[in-house]
């Protein structure tokens, strides 16, 4: 390409506008973390949405939930108020769990946010991760006032082990681990943190991902 035509070029790109890069990079079907702000009239009273989509379809979670390996899916949001040092106002934390049953041959998806809240069983697991890629607004305390915030949302996907996915339910019903409190036998925690590490080198690394609203008043 001549010189010229290249400059051209990058010209052009740079005139396109950053939404329209975006919405480019999503059509490349790669997996992401959408946050979606309510309508401005219903922001004092509604949260965001948040969707994670194309989160199994890499050939190592694939693997790993075909052979027993849960896949949880651990979500945050947090609300920040916008000043020369922002400020955490508050936050909200849940799971979503996919499991594949080999007798019964379907997955499960399952969400953890106080409450239990089974999402479907489904033969196929692109029908799983469609059930994962559901839109879903969190129970947040807003604030009443109208000074300037932004939402930050975070994401971690990593494969469990089944002892791992135990201690997850008890966490989310508010039990801390038999292990941090120091009651679990050494060599059980060893065991857990083994089978973790065992999970790790097939290929079960923790991927994160994140992503922030514009700021906005309610």
């Amino acid at each position: 390409m001549k010189t010229s035509s290249l400059l051209l070029a990058l010209a052009a790109l740079a005139a396109v506008p950053a939404g329209v890069r975006a919405q480019s990079a999503d059509s490349a079907r790669e997996p992401g973390l959408i946050l979606a702000l309510p309508p401005a009239a219903a922001r004092a009273a509604e949260p965001p949405s948040v969707r994670a989509v194309r989160m199994l379809t890499d050939r190592s979670t694939r693997e790993l939930l075909a052979s027993g390996f849960p896949a949880r899916l651990h979500f945050r949001v947090e609300l920040w108020e916008a000043r020369l040092f922002d400020k955490l106002v508050t936050k909200t934390e849940w799971d979503v769990v996919v499991q594949y049953d080999p007798l019964a041959k379907h997955y499960t998806v399952t969400r953890f946010a106080g409450r239990v809240t089974p999402l479907g069983t489904f033969a196929e697991l692109k029908d799983a991760e469609d059930a994962v890629a559901k839109a879903y607004a969190p129970a947040m305390t807003l604030p009443a006032d109208k000074k300037k915030y932004y939402y930050f949302a975070s994401l971690e996907v990593e494969m469990l082990s089944v002892g791992d996915l135990e201690e997850v339910k008890q966490w989310l019903k508010g039990d801390a681990g038999p292990a941090s409190q120091g009651k679990e036998d050494p060599g059980t925690a060893a065991g857990h943190g083994m089978e973790r590490l065992f999970t790790r080198l097939l290929g079960g690394q923790v991927r994160r991902y994140s992503t922030r609203s514009a700021g906005f008043r309610f």
